[in-house]
C-alpha cells in the first residue's frame, strides 16, 4: 500500500470517528427531555427531604413550589405558596409580588375564593398594574359575586392587555349582572366570537338586548335557547312576555307550554310561567284553561301575586259569560251587551234606545221607557271597572243628566261606588247599580232580551 492510500484511509476513519463522536455524544430531543424531568425529580426529593427535617426551609419551598406550579399541580402548590406567603414577612429576600400572585391564583384554582384574596390583594398593593393580578383579582370578585368590584379590574386588566380575549365573558356578564345591560352587549359580543358555545354569555346578552329595548334581537336567540336544558325556561319565559307585549297570545302560549316541559326547572321560574300562560289564557277567553294553570301556582305558592283575587275573579267570570263579555270583551260586543242590559232593566215595558255613545272611561245609553204606570226618558251610564268608583265620577254623570234633560240617571259598575258616592245621590234623580245587582240582571239578559 502507497502513502497515498494510507493516507486516504486515516482520513476516513477519523471522518467516521468524528461523525460517531458527534451524533453519539448528543442526546436527542426525547433523551433531553427525559434527563431534565429526572434532574427535576431529584431535585424536588431533595427539597422534600428537606422539608420533612425544616418545613420552613425556604429554598426547599421555593423549589417544590416552582416545579408543581409550572406542572399546573395546583393542589399541591397552593399549601407551599401559603407557607411562602406567610414566610414573607420574615424573609425580605423573598419575591413576595411573585408568591402573593402565585398563592392567589392557585387557591382560585382550587375554587378558595376567600383564600385567593388573601394573596391577590398583596399583590395588587404592590403592583397594581399587573395583568395577572388585575385579571385574577377581577375573576375572584366575579366567582364571589362582587360584581361592582369585578368589574373595575377586569376593565384595567384590558387596559393593560387589549387583546386580552379571557375578560371579556367575565366583564360583560359583571356588567349584565349589574344591570348595566347596554354597556354589557359589546363585551358579551366579543366573548361569544371567541366561544360561539358558551350558552351562558348567549343567554345573557339576549336578555341584555331586551333590556335594552332590542326586543326583536333578543326573540331570535331566546327561540333558539327555548330547547337549552338549563336556560331554556327562562329563554321561554322571556320569549312569551315579547309575544305578550305585541298581544301575540298563541304564540306566547306556546312559548310557556315549552318552558313548562323542562325537567328541573327553578320553582320561581316555574311559577312565573304558570301566571303568564294564566295571564294569555285570560286574554283569548280561555277562562277554564288559565284557572287551572293559577290553581297549580297556589298549591306551591299561595300568596304569589294577586293569585288568589285572580282565582276569584276568574271563576265567578268562568260561571258567567255576559260577565266575561262585561269585563273583557270586544268594545262591539261589550255595547251590545249594554243595550241588552238596558232593555232588561225594566221587564214588561217598551224600552226604546235613543242614542248610544262610548268613550275610553265609559258607555253611555239615552232612552225611553213606556210602561203601564209611568213613562220616563232615562240616562244610562256603564263602567267596566271592578275596583272603587267614586263621588267625582257620580258627580260627573248627575251633571250629564242635568243637561240632557232626562227624568233620571242609572250608573252601573263592575265594582263597587264609595260611600261618599252613595252618600251624594241621596235626594238626587241617581240609582247606583253595583256588581252584586249587575249579576243578577246579566244572568237574566239572554232570557229577556
Amino acid at each position: 500500500m502507497n502513502i497515498f492510500s494510507i493516507l486516504v484511509a486515516s482520513i476516513a476513519v477519523l471522518v467516521v470517528v468524528i461523525v460517531l463522536m458527534h451524533f453519539g455524544g448528543r442526546p436527542s430531543a426525547k433523551q433531553s427531555a427525559k434527563n431534565s424531568q429526572k434532574n427535576k425529580a431529584k431535585l424536588v426529593r431533595d427539597a422534600a427531604r428537606k422539608l420533612k427535617q425544616d418545613p420552613h426551609n425556604v429554598a426547599a419551598l421555593k423549589e417544590m413550589s416552582n416545579f408543581y406550579y409550572e406542572e399546573h399541580n395546583w393542589e399541591k402548590a397552593y399549601p407551599l405558596y401559603n407557607s411562602l406567603l406567610d414566610l414573607t414577612e420574615i424573609h425580605p429576600e423573598l419575591d413576595k409580588f411573585l408568591i402573593s400572585v402565585r398563592q392567589g391564583k392557585t387557591a382560585l384554582k382550587l375554587n378558595k375564593l376567600e383564600d385567593s384574596f388573601r394573596g391577590l390583594v398583596k399583590a395588587y398593593q404592590l403592583n397594581p398594574n399587573d395583568y395577572d393580578v388585575c385579571y385574577n383579582l377581577g375573576i375572584a370578585c366575579y366567582q364571589n359575586n362582587d360584581f361592582a368590584k369585578a368589574i373595575p379590574c377586569l376593565r384595567k386588566a384590558l387596559t393593560l392587555r387589549p387583546e386580552s380575549t379571557d375578560a371579556y365573558g367575565p366583564i360583560g356578564s359583571a356588567l349584565y349582572k349589574t344591570g348595566k345591560f347596554k354597556e354589557s352587549i359589546k363585551f358579551l359580543r366579543k366573548a361569544l366570537d371567541e366561544h360561539p358555545e358558551n350558552k351562558e354569555n348567549l343567554f345573557n346578552l339576549a336578555d341584555a338586548m331586551y333590556e335594552s329595548g332590542y326586543g326583536e334581537k333578543a326573540m331570535k336567540v331566546f327561540l333558539h335557547l327555548r330547547a337549552d336544558p338549563k336556560f331554556g325556561p327562562q329563554s321561554c319565559l322571556l320569549a312569551g312576555k315579547i309575544h305578550m307585549s305585541t298581544k301575540s297570545y298563541e304564540k306566547a302560549i306556546q312559548d310557556f307550554e315549552i318552558g313548562l316541559r323542562h325537567q328541573d326547572t327553578p320553582e320561581e321560574t316555574l311559577v312565573n310561567l304558570r301566571y303568564m300562560l294564566a295571564s294569555c289564557y285570560f286574554a283569548i277567553n280561555a277562562m277554564g284553561k288559565g284557572l287551572e294553570q293559577l290553581k297549580k301556582i297556589q298549591i306551591v305558592a299561595p300568596a304569589y301575586k294577586d293569585v288568589p283575587a285572580l282565582i276569584a275573579k276568574y271563576s265567578e267570570l268562568n260561571q258567567n259569560s255576559n260577565l266575561q263579555i262585561y269585563l273583557s270583551a270586544s268594545t262591539s260586543d261589550y255595547v251590545a251587551l249594554c243595550r241588552k242590559i238596558v232593555v232588561a232593566f225594566y221587564p214588561n215595558s217598551f224600552v226604546k234606545i235613543a242614542d248610544v255613545s262610548v268613550t275610553p272611561e265609559n258607555c253611555e245609553i239615552q232612552c225611553s221607557v213606556d210602561t203601564s204606570k209611568w213613562e220616563d226618558n232615562e240616562l244610562f251610564r256603564f263602567y267596566r271597572t271592578t275596583g272603587s268608583t267614586g263621588e267625582l265620577y257620580v258627580r260627573d254623570f248627575h251633571s250629564k243628566v242635568k243637561d240632557m234633560k232626562v227624568d233620571k240617571g242609572i250608573c252601573i259598575t263592575a265594582g263597587h261606588f264609595s260611600e261618599e258616592a252613595h252618600k251624594y245621590i241621596e235626594g238626587r234623580p241617581l240609582d247606583l247599580i253595583e256588581k252584586d245587582k249587575l249579576i243578577k240582571i246579566l244572568k237574566k239578559v239572554d232570557s229577556i232580551a
